[in-house]
């Protein structure tokens, strides 16, 4: 008898844990699929450098130019994830200028066909006796201009050194950032 009513107090016992653990779980609808995203954000250095007075000499005639310019490709832009779920893109640029004039900078964003999408335009404020300033720009991108960044592939950086009438030596720091944003 005692064997027999621990046996019913044990399947009682059961049956409520059982019922009360199946009434906790919710109804999956499988066809909500659609409504899940990911939104993650990824930061990728674009392009660092460190110059001095020396980038500026031309070579075959040791003269000091005030217009330098670089290119790089940016060959990642031309993923299918950013083509498909880009979002939008805060870019960063910061130049430490030690040099005593102040630099033009002027950023643009090309197309494999070089055709210019979109460009970034400011001053570089010059050092102070040899002593560095920073300057800093920042350009974001929204939805409604994605497309520019999607079809760009390459990135100039023109600098143009403006007259002064202090001797030019010093060096010029960048470093520039993207912040990219996804919806997958």
């Amino acid at each position: 008898m005692k064997l027999l009513s621990k046996f019913i107090l044990r399947s009682i016992g059961l049956v409520l844990i059982g019922v009360v653990l199946c009434g906790c779980v919710k109804d999956i609808d499988l066809n909500q699929k659609e409504e899940i995203s990911l939104s993650p954000d990824v930061q990728i250095d674009l392009l660092i450098y460190d110059i001095d007075q020396s980038q500026f000499k031309d070579p075959s005639t040791g003269n000091v130019r005030n217009h330098i310019s670089d290119t790089v490709r940016l060959e990642f832009l031309d993923d299918d994830y950013i083509q498909k779920d880009l979002t939008s893109v805060e870019f960063y640029f910061r130049h430490i200028n030690t040099f005593p004039h102040e630099i033009e900078s002027k950023i643009r964003f090309l197309s494999d066909g070089n055709r210019e999408q979109f460009a970034v335009n400011y001053t570089i404020k010059p050092g102070i006796n040899g002593n560095p300033v920073t300057t800093e720009q920042f350009e974001f991108i929204e939805e409604n201009r994605i497309h520019l960044v999607r079809r760009t592939i390459k990135m100039v950086v023109e600098l143009e050194v403006q007259p002064g009438s202090a001797k030019f030596e010093g060096e010029l720091d960048f470093a520039s950032k993207g912040l990219f944003s996804f919806e997958f």
